[in-house]
């Protein structure tokens, strides 16, 4: 197959799947949409298909304000937060200690300066849960106050470059919030212990999605790869994860005549973004039993920046197969063994067990910073003959580990 042919479909796929596609966060129409298209895609490449469906929350937000002395606030309402309309006194706690000793049933809660640093785990993630932030959850629930606003500052570790982030994005948390930025906050603390009326602009429904599971070849041994297809909200997510997708389907075109003896299986998750992971849940819900059969899976996510090279890394993964990939990308002047990085789908397989591996970009920390999870994440920041040459690389290191198992064996 060309190189040209390669590069024009994997413009077209990046184009579907940011721009002809409105949407792909979890629970939209456009999500579903996203699902189906990499469906129909892979499978005329003879991949068998799987569809893993689960339920969801999809979240619609308008316009929210706060008023104090006929002084308006700009607030935003929080992802997959129930609305309110209140009236109420406004208190405010910046420690957890502060929190710990502040009567707020009922009241208008502002958080902000150290215990707004970060944004909370939701409080039903099994896979990272710091006791601080659950016990933070608690309080709240325990308390009650009548809505919560947090004022947070950047955060590109956990939020990517949004500023400000939502503190709590949890569709299991039933107290209304709202966020704002740290200056804005500042504003408000003169007027706490006056009353405050909040309009916090939300409703949750009912929504379903699903993964996606191609595969071919042996199931006894087999090779994952994956790549998340959901987004943020108000983002094209071209780094942030089309790409990541639109290698797996140049790579289904690649596979199309494979008939080796080790399995592949292609695996576009949904729900990396989203607040309970219900993707990444629902795939390992059906190999709780057994994982043995898979020798190693490789993630895709932040890949093909028009700058810089593409970065691997591993996790877990025996020393003869960490040889066997190292040699492959030996003669690629575009990749390099990069630093290790836990932030993406690779971590649910670490944490069964599961020899694991990563490619993303070289500066994706700054990517982080700067791009991710924001509309400036367009198709236009992607390199194509990058995604390409990333698909060709997976080629020749399926094709290696194959020749691998059979030898073994």
């Amino acid at each position: 197959m060309g190189q040209k042919t390669l590069v024009d479909s994997a413009s077209r796929y990046l184009d579907h799947l940011c721009s002809v596609i409105a949407t792909r966060t979890v629970g939209t129409q456009g999500n579903r949409d996203a699902t189906a298209y990499f469906h129909q895609q892979i499978k005329q490449f003879d991949f068998s298909i799987e569809q893993q469906p689960f339920d969801c929350i999809e979240s619609k937000r308008g316009r929210s304000t706060m008023k104090i002395n006929s002084q308006n606030f700009a607030v935003l309402a929080s992802p997959l937060t129930l609305g309110c309309e209140c009236e109420a006194e406004m208190v405010q706690a910046q420690t957890v200690t502060e929190l710990e000793e502040l009567a707020c049933t009922d009241r208008i809660l502002l958080l902000h300066e150290e215990i707004a640093k970060e944004q909370l785990m939701p409080k039903g993630f099994e896979f990272y849960n710091p006791e601080e932030h659950q016990h933070i959850i608690q309080l709240l629930e325990q308390k009650q106050p009548a809505a919560i606003l947090s004022a947070t500052s950047k955060n590109p570790d956990l939020a990517g470059a949004i500023y400000p982030f939502p503190m709590i994005v949890d569709g299991d948390f039933d107290i209304p919030s709202a966020y704002m930025k740290d200056i804005q906050g500042e504003e408000l603390l003169p007027f706490c212990g006056q009353k405050a009326s909040l309009a916090i602009k939300a409703e949750r429904s009912a929504a379903t999605g699903e993964n996606i599971v191609a595969w071919k070849g042996s199931q006894e041994k087999k090779v994952v790869i994956c790549a998340h297809i959901d987004t943020k909200e108000n983002t094209p997510g071209a780094l942030d994860n089309a790409s990541g997708v639109v290698i797996l389907m140049l790579l289904a075109e690649l596979l199309s005549d494979y008939a080796g003896s080790l399995g592949i299986e292609l695996v576009a998750f949904n729900g990396e973004e989203y607040y309970s992971t219900p993707g990444e849940i629902t795939y390992l819900e059906k190999f709780v039993s057994d994982f043995s059969p898979i020798l190693l899976a490789i993630n895709l996510d932040d890949i093909g920046y028009i700058h810089g090279r593409s970065a691997f890394s591993f996790y877990g993964v025996p020393d003869s197969i960490c040889s066997l990939i190292r040699n492959v990308y030996h003669d690629k002047p575009g990749f390099f063994e990069g630093p290790a990085w836990y932030q993406s789908d690779h971590g649910i397989f670490m944490a069964k067990g599961i020899p694991a591996m990563a490619v993303t970009e070289e500066d994706v920390l700054a990517l982080m910073a700067d791009i991710t999870h924001t509309e400036k994440d367009v198709p236009e920041i992607i390199d194509r003959k990058k995604l390409v040459e990333n698909a060709q690389a997976l080629k020749d290191i399926l094709h290696a580990l194959d020749e691998h198992v059979s030898g073994i064996n």
